[in-house]
C-alpha cells in the first residue's frame, strides 16, 4: 500500500498555476511511489455557489489532512498563503510528517538570524523534488 500525501499549494486558484506548475510537482511526488492528495481536486464535487461551500472545503481539507500519511506544502509567495499555512498547522498539529517546499527567492522577514531560505531548500535545484525531500527526510521519505 503506498503512503499517502497532502499536497498544500495555492495553484489552484489560477489556471495557469493549475496547468504549469502543479503537474510536475505531482509528477515528482508519484514518481516517488507517493499517492497525492491534492485539495483543488478533491474538493472539485463542491458546488461553490452553495452556501457554506467554504465550510464544507475546509472540513474536507482537514479530513485529508487527517488522514493522509504526510503533508508536502508549497510556501512560496511573501507572505506564503494562507490557506496552506491553515493546513500546515493542522498537519503540525496532528504530528503528520511535514515537508516544505519553496522556490521563491523573497526573503519573508528581513532577518539574517531567520533565513526564509535554509540551506536544503536552497540546494533544491541541484537535487530537484526528489532530492529534497530525500535530504530533508534524512534519505527516507515516509518511514513506514
Amino acid at each position: 500500500m503506498s503512503k499517502s500525501i497532502y499536497l498544500a499549494n495555492p495553484y489552484g486558484f489560477s489556471t495557469q498555476q493549475k496547468q504549469v506548475l502543479l503537474p510536475p510537482i505531482v509528477a515528482a511526488l508519484e514518481g516517488l511511489g507517493l499517492e497525492v492528495w491534492e485539495p483543488f481536486a478533491r474538493n472539485n464535487q463542491i458546488d461553490f455557489l452553495e452556501s457554506g461551500w467554504a465550510y464544507r472545503v475546509g472540513q474536507s481539507d482537514f479530513s485529508d489532512v487527517e488522514a493522509s500519511d504526510a503533508i508536502f506544502a508549497i510556501v512560496n509567495g511573501v507572505p506564503p498563503d494562507e490557506g496552506v499555512m491553515v493546513e500546515l498547522g493542522m498537519a503540525i498539529a496532528l504530528r503528520k510528517p511535514t515537508f516544505l517546499f519553496r522556490d521563491d527567492f523573497r526573503r519573508v522577514v528581513e532577518s539574517e538570524m531567520y533565513p526564509s531560505q535554509p540551506d536544503a531548500v536552497h540546494g533544491a535545484a541541484q537535487g530537484g523534488l526528489a532530492g529534497l525531500l530525500l535530504h530533508l527526510s534524512g534519505g527516507d521519505i515516509l518511514p513506514g
